[in-house]
């Protein structure tokens, strides 16, 4: 599918699952993962919808939203990249991305599948950023938030690396 196609499929399942909780009485959920949990099926309460669903509503801090990756893919920042993933996101989004590590059957939602959505048009370098910077908090998932751990300079080098397919 194109990924236009796939933003646009998105949108409309959001705002599907908006208008079907806005029907059943206005229930809507406490977090962003009891929503979630609301649109049923197996998947569809995963992390990216979740973050997805948040950032249509909300939008990103300005903090990150006028956020650019400065660093190029030379074999040194992805050499960094590599690391940092390895060292901090490998255990929960596993070693090729896919939201299939050793931690991942513990957590819901479930991590997302990074090496997919890294690619699409909504991951912008400010979205990626964001998401790595303030972890799950928006979304109240369990992702850790790197804004304290890591500096700038390794936060792009773990987005470099992302983009150019783990």
């Amino acid at each position: 599918m194109k990924p236009m196609i796939v933003a646009v499929a998105t949108l409309m399942i959001s705002v599907a699952s908006h208008s079907a909780t806005s029907q059943m009485g206005g229930m809507r959920g406490n977090s962003m993962m009891e929503e979630g949990h609301m649109m049923g099926g197996a998947g569809m309460g995963d992390i990216s919808r979740l973050r997805h669903r948040y950032f249509m509503r909300h939008g990103i801090d300005t903090t990150y939203a006028d956020k650019s990756n400065p660093l190029d893919p030379n074999p040194p920042v992805l050499e960094t990249g590599e690391r940092l993933y390895t060292n901090n996101c490998a255990s929960c989004h596993g070693e090729s991305g896919l939201g299939d590590g050793l931690a991942a059957d513990s957590l819901n939602p479930k991590p997302a599948n990074i090496t997919a959505f890294s690619r699409m048009p909504m991951a912008s370098d400010a979205y990626l950023y964001w998401t790595i910077a303030e972890g799950g908090a928006p979304v109240n998932s369990a992702m850790p938030a790197f804004q304290q751990n890591l500096e700038e300079e390794e936060i792009w080098s773990l987005i470099t690396y992302l983009r150019a397919g783990l």
